[in-house]
């Protein structure tokens, strides 16, 4: 399943700048932390790649358990 996102952009008078805003459902699968650095790369005209620059370990909190 994907998450559709439009892509805005801000016109100034001298510059202008894109955003790709993440889905939520995305970045908590991810583990995504504010402020984390990411980079962009380009694969081709179809795929643009986000990676991490470090990937912090993963949580220490168990998963909850469904009640029988």
């Amino acid at each position: 399943m994907g998450y559709p996102t439009k892509v805005q952009l801000i016109q100034r008078k001298e510059s202008r700048q894109w955003y790709v805003n993440l889905p939520a459902p995305v970045a908590d699968a991810m583990d995504f932390q504010k402020g984390e650095v990411v980079e962009w790369s380009i694969q081709d005209r179809h795929i643009l790649i986000l990676r991490r620059r470090a990937v912090p370990a993963a949580p220490a909190t168990p998963r909850k358990r469904r009640a029988p």
